[in-house]
């Protein structure tokens, strides 16, 4: 048998073409996983920083630690997939960072104080012995999206509202491709809320208002809680704790210093 010395050396060719075809993967697969590892360890050292926090500052509630539920929902949002590409290597510092448009995304501390207040979750019993349902939660001011998947892991249904149009498209998709199928966006003024689809059993206003709009007020249901951060745009705000009881009455407590950008729209 004649063995054709062209077709021998096409095959050794072909042979580590396909050699380095995998090895290239290979590499490739080991650097993500590893990439992985590290942004896994990073965002525990942020949930860790942020506990540490809560037990020396108090959680706003004048209790020193937070829920449980809600460092483990921290946890698990990838923080990185919220920020620029840039910005990357700073998604699990413990402060805010710009998001564009002249936003940010929310100091992780900030987010899990105001995820704590709301006081959601889905699972466990009613006192009656039924089933308790995934609440339903109105984010005003989705901006990347990060607060919405922490609620979102809470198990309950966030309908969220961004009145910056680039950046309420861009939210949409990011929380569809990472499966935050719970969470619902658009595009529009929150300040009106979202009526359609309330009473909510808690709302987070994401901007500082200069008052508590009263709109998102009625939309709140009785035994519901609202977050929302009021003071003058660019100074110190306070961050409030709206409580509506059963009789439909309203509370307001200052629960602490902060600082965010300005709930903007026509209002």
């Amino acid at each position: 048998m004649r063995i054709n010395a062209g077709s021998s050396m096409t095959v050794r060719r072909g042979w580590r073409k396909a050699a380095r075809w995998l090895v290239t993967v290979l590499v490739l697969f080991l650097n993500a996983a590893v990439a992985a590892d590290d942004m896994a360890r990073e965002r525990q050292a942020m949930v860790d920083e942020v506990a540490s926090m809560a037990r020396a500052f108090g959680a706003g509630a004048g209790r020193g630690a937070l829920d449980p539920r809600v460092l483990a929902a921290l946890g698990r949002v990838p923080r990185h997939e919220f920020v620029s590409g840039a910005l990357r290597f700073a998604a699990y510092a413990n402060r805010p960072l710009p998001i564009g448009h002249g936003q940010t995304i929310s100091q992780p501390f900030i987010v899990a104080v105001m995820t704590d207040l709301l006081k959601v979750g889905a699972g466990g019993t009613a006192s009656d012995g039924t089933p308790r349902e995934p609440g339903a939660v109105l984010e005003i001011g989705t901006g990347s999206g990060y607060q919405a998947a922490v609620l979102a892991e809470l198990g309950v249904k966030v309908w969220s509202i961004e009145i910056v149009e680039p950046l309420a498209k861009e939210a949409t998709e990011r929380l569809l491709r990472l499966g935050y199928a719970n969470v619902t966006t658009k595009f529009g003024d929150g300040y009106h809320g979202w009526p359609e689809h309330g009473p909510f059993d808690a709302i987070v206003v994401t901007a500082a208002a200069s008052h508590v709009p009263p709109p998102l007020v009625r939309q709140l249901k009785p035994g519901g809680r609202m977050v929302i951060p009021v003071g003058a745009a660019f100074q110190t705000q306070q961050l409030l704790l709206v409580e509506k009881r059963g009789d439909g009455t309203v509370t307001t407590r200052q629960m602490m210093p902060v600082r965010f950008v300005p709930l903007t729209g026509g209002h």
